[in-house]
């Protein structure tokens, strides 16, 4: 890992760190006008499914105008939404903001899309939801969780059409809210882009050279993957018993294994990172681990644990999970494991590794830049927001 142990760290500042009549400029300077709504900013859903989606909305679309609008604008917020071609509202729940920005655009005639990236829009799921990210099942929690996806699919239904990451989810939204619904995957931004091909290249430039260990990655954005990881802790810990090279990187929440406690020294966890600074921590490792257990709400889920390992040369062992088993093809760009596989799948991964991961690795490269970049995605982004369709009536 030393080559890039030499890529010094990301001086990072959020770059939707901008004011409201900054966006509102930008917004009204060009045609269509496109606001996204994001309750507030973050790194995860708002980067993949707002920042991310404005900056593919540029290279697609160089006469419009996009940027986003939170409930923290308040009734300027409101006020905009005259001036709006389209307002894309990102995984908002029901609230007396969103309310008000809605019953504005509805009544304006404005077309409003309804962006999500997970199932969590229809109560149906609450309960397995909640068992699946290892919540506690009581009354409170209850509550919680019902009151949380019911206002979810309360916005969802106030919308003309969707759009979501895969056609998976589609089917699910048009099942719930009858609207039609197009497909825009999650993909990576330029700057992550721009990173993980430093990255790569120093990665290639040595020839894939490593330190004596073999590094596997486990990078965790929630603190709800305590049941994933239990998937691959058995054979992570048989691994560790046979193979005293192995090392393991844990980024984010660390998900709990007495399976691994034995071998707590050869355990490296690191704080959840931004989203560059992670591509430097995912391109210091060899291997990636990606384990979900198998149930609806885990195959609606993006592919994106994948594509930000490709890019930096990273290989990946995941589930073969509805989204990564169309991504992955085992042994060519990756691993796939059923739950009974991570033993096989992690020593193929290993010998992968040990025998030299370039080929493997540079056409996981090329197969994630050429499907998840902003480039590969902005023509289907512009048809999913300017092309016509029949939705429902709002009689």
């Amino acid at each position: 890992m030393a080559f890039t142990a030499q890529l010094p760290l990301v001086h990072y500042a959020d770059p939707w760190s901008i004011e409201f009549e900054e966006r509102r400029a930008i917004i009204l300077g060009g045609s269509p006008k496109i606001a996204y709504y994001y309750t507030r900013p973050d790194t995860s859903t708002f980067r993949y499914r707002c920042y991310n989606m404005v900056e593919a909305l540029v290279h697609a679309e160089p006469s419009s105008s996009a940027s986003w609008i939170t409930a923290d604008d308040g009734p300027k917020a409101i006020e905009l939404i005259e001036q709006l071609d389209i307002l894309v509202v990102c995984r908002a729940l029901y609230s007396q903001h969103i309310a008000a920005v809605l019953a504005r655009a509805i009544a304006l005639g404005k077309l409003v899309v309804f962006d999500v990236d997970d199932l969590i829009f229809d109560d149906r799921y609450a309960h397995l939801i909640m068992e699946t990210l290892d919540q506690t099942v009581d009354e409170s929690g209850l509550q919680a969780w019902f009151g949380w996806i019911s206002r979810c699919g309360a916005t969802l239904r106030l919308c003309d059409r969707a759009i979501t990451t895969n056609a998976l989810l589609a089917e699910r939204i048009h099942r719930f809210a009858h609207v039609p619904t197009r497909v825009i995957p999650n993909f990576l931004n330029r700057a992550q882009i721009e990173l993980s091909d430093r990255v790569r290249r120093a990665k290639a430039a040595s020839g894939w050279a490593r330190d004596g260990s073999l590094h596997l990655g486990y990078f965790s954005g929630t603190p709800t993957h305590n049941r994933d990881f239990a998937i691959v802790a058995p054979a992570l810990a048989r691994l560790f018993e046979e193979d005293p090279r192995i090392r393991l990187r844990v980024v984010g929440f660390p998900p709990t294994s007495t399976l691994l406690d034995p071998y707590s020294d050869r355990i490296e966890t690191i704080p959840l990172q931004d989203f560059l600074n992670l591509q430097l921590s995912i391109g210091e490792v060899e291997i990636n681990l990606v384990p979900l257990q198998d149930n609806e709400f885990t195959n609606c889920k993006s592919e994106l644990k994948y594509f930000e390992a490709a890019v930096v040369g990273t290989v990946t062992v995941a589930s073969p999970s509805y989204t990564l088993k169309q991504s992955i093809s085992h042994g060519r760009n990756g691993f796939l494991a059923y739950a009974h596989e991570w033993d096989v799948s992690l020593r193929e991964a290993v010998a992968e590794v040990d025998a030299g991961v370039g080929e493997m690795a540079e056409r996981a490269a090329a197969d994630a830049l050429e499907r998840y970049s902003p480039e590969s995605q902005a023509t289907a982004l512009r048809h999913a927001l300017l092309t016509h369709d029949v939705g429902r009536s709002r009689d």
